[in-house]
């Protein structure tokens, strides 16, 4: 039976999530913090950092490493199979269509008209895993903030937009830093 929920919650993942991994997030987080209670939301936090540092897609990884934590390797294999199905499927219905209509501009603007709705997807999980990381899953207050996560997200902003610093190089020496301030500064 579990086999086959991990199949169906990442083939709903796979089919739905239009605009590539990150657009993929809410729909992960749906499935496998909200629906599913296979992961908390800080497990899922963890997950997201894992897949991203992975080599590979987020969505497909994030399939492998769910499944892997719920069914051991028959669940991973269950999971990415899920994930990918869709894509292997309409990716080629879509190329033969593309390839055939390109011209059309009916076309045209259903492809401007879901980008909006890509941002949008994108936005609100950054939000989600920004407020995670700034208030822990508490109510955001002032007394709530994790300053030592606000600073490496402003840090790594920093480094990432205004110095082309590359994103590897950035997450190691935040985390890097953000253990050695959690070890010298007690947890209040």
């Amino acid at each position: 039976m579990i086999y086959l929920q991990l199949f169906i919650s990442f083939l709903q993942v796979g089919l739905f999530s239009v605009g590539g991994g990150y657009a993929a997030m809410p729909l992960i987080q749906n499935q496998v913090v909200e629906l599913h209670p296979w992961l908390t939301l800080q497990e899922f936090t963890d997950l997201i950092t894992i897949a991203e540092m992975t080599p590979g897609p987020i969505a497909v990884n994030s399939a492998t490493f769910v499944g892997i934590r719920i069914a051991g390797i028959p669940g991973a294999i269950i999971a990415t199979l899920g994930c990918i199905t869709p894509a292997l499927i309409l990716v080629s219905l879509l190329a033969y269509v593309y390839k055939k209509y390109r011209d059309i501009s009916v076309l045209q603007n259903v492809l401007a008209c879901l980008r909006p709705v890509v941002v949008a997807l994108i936005l609100g999980a950054g939000l989600s895993i920004l407020s995670m990381v700034l208030f822990d899953g508490q109510a955001p207050t002032l007394n709530a903030v994790d300053w030592i996560g606000a600073g490496s997200f402003v840090v790594a902003f920093i480094l990432l937009r205004k110095f082309k610093w590359n994103p590897i190089l950035t997450m190691c020496l935040c985390g890097a830093a953000g253990l050695v301030l959690n070890l010298l500064i007690p947890a209040v």
